[in-house]
């Protein structure tokens, strides 16, 4: 089979808008088997971190793997773009794309910001854009995203400018203010703003940002592209790309979806620039469409890219696929949220509305949470010390604030987690409070 013609072959296919779930409900023993390689007696509430796996996904990724190794030419001429493409058709569908032309498999989102910067990074070197320009992006973007922002639009003459955003948040007419001022800033001195980075749901602090709203303002401002980075998009919140209207759109699958990493898509809105879109990493395929570049950028492992239609097989095992297990973490998030809240006498990060299958908890004053590298630490000592895995954020003091609160967690609800995890992060703060224990004794 020609490589080259596999897209022609199979692209008019499609499958089924809603892909039929399973008859039988995976069962509380089942999902425990499908997560038990797990470290046993861990409080694992950082899902947002690295997401998970499923042993049967697992085990469908391994038999991938030995088709490569088994007979390697075989495996590159005749499975490894069909298998590529039946994953970008289930993505296709699970984010209401016009086309599947319109998704690319890459290896990370951070992959997917650097295809699009690397493009507006031509624009400004081409001309096409001028010098001063302005990209917009948000304050608390992820910190690698911000550094491909240096890297590629920065270097090539664009003028940066970061929204910054309350936090806590306490509604989304406070994002969209501080957006819109951020676009007027953009426009001084006879700028244009050229891009704007929107993520969907910020990393840390998370908050789940209103990308409709956002995305609708930058048309009607004239920004030229439109990018949002949902490293927790996919599984996490609602994704459909003709409601939300980015040029560009990139989930990780590994986070809230289950596949293992490395693997994620980009959505390319079809036009006449999705052609000049390129892998940075430059293969035979160069010049064959970016899904296709994608596809193939040398020698390596693939077989997390071709286990998505497997995942569909494992999420349609819950009650409503993939719909229901996020508004069932949302659910759960929220009550696990208020009950830490309550417990330590703090507040949550946002109005359960704005967040998603993550929600940031303060923690007590008393802790003493004072740097990024304070907090750090006891994050460490969680974990060494208490057996729990959760991130800890840290948020300078205002000025005037008595007894402010500096350290919230940022907690994850995914299929595998119980309440005791949640009980068990509770027991251990409420025990260093007690203890009268501060995070100066970590130094």
């Amino acid at each position: 089979m020609d490589i080259n013609g596999c897209d022609a072959k199979i692209s008019d296919t499609h499958l089924p808008k809603k892909p039929k779930l399973s008859p039988t409900l995976i069962s509380d023993t089942e999902l425990e088997s499908e997560f038990s390689h797990h470290v046993q007696n861990i409080a694992r509430i950082n899902n947002g971190s690295f997401g998970c796996c499923p042993k049967s996904v697992m085990s469908a990724q391994q038999k991938w793997q030995l088709e490569f190794l088994k007979q390697p030419d075989d495996f590159y001429f005749n499975r490894l773009k069909e298998g590529i493409l039946q994953s970008r058709l289930v993505i296709k569908d699970l984010v209401n794309a016009d086309h599947v032309d319109e998704i690319s498999i890459v290896d990370n989102a951070t992959t997917a910001a650097a295809i699009v910067l690397q493009s507006v990074a031509w624009d400004f070197i081409q001309g096409k854009f001028n010098k001063g320009d302005a990209a917009v992006m948000l304050h608390y973007a992820y910190g690698a995203v911000k550094k491909s922002v240096e890297a590629y639009v920065t270097r090539a003459g664009g003028y940066v400018i970061e929204v910054e955003l309350p936090f806590p948040v306490n509604s989304v007419s406070e994002i969209i203010s501080e957006f819109r001022r951020a676009l007027e800033r953009g426009k001084v001195n006879g700028r244009k703003v050229r891009l704007a980075v929107i993520d969907h749901v910020t990393s840390m602090p998370s908050v789940v940002i209103p990308v409709k709203e956002l995305v609708k303002i930058c048309r009607e401002e004239g920004v030229d592209k439109v990018f949002v980075d949902a490293a927790h998009g996919i599984g996490c919140v609602d994704v459909d790309m003709k409601e939300i209207g980015a040029d560009f759109y990139t989930s990780n699958l590994h986070k809230w979806f289950f596949c293992p990493p490395a693997a994620a898509f980009l959505y390319c809105r079809k036009s006449s620039e999705i052609d000049d879109l390129h892998h940075p990493v430059v293969s035979h395929e160069y010049g064959n469409g970016l899904a296709i570049e994608s596809a193939w950028i040398g020698t390596r492992d693939y077989s997390a890219q071709l286990v998505v239609p497997k995942v569909l097989e494992f999420v349609n095992r819950f009650e409503g696929g993939i719909e229901g297990i996020k508004k069932r973490n949302h659910k759960a998030v929220v009550e696990m949220g208020e009950m830490l809240a309550k417990a330590w006498g703090t507040h949550l990060g946002s109005p359960p509305e704005m967040c998603s299958s993550m929600i940031m908890v303060g923690l007590p004053a008393s802790l003493g949470i004072s740097s990024d590298s304070v907090a750090l630490k006891l994050r460490t000592h969680l974990r060494n010390s208490f057996s729990v895995e959760v991130p800890i954020y840290y948020r300078a003091p205002g000025d005037g604030v008595v007894n402010p609160v500096t350290g919230y967690a940022r907690i994850s609800h995914q299929v595998y987690n119980k309440p005791d995890d949640y009980y068990r992060f509770r027991d251990a703060i409420n025990q260093l409070v007690n203890d009268k224990f501060t995070c100066e004794l970590l130094s």
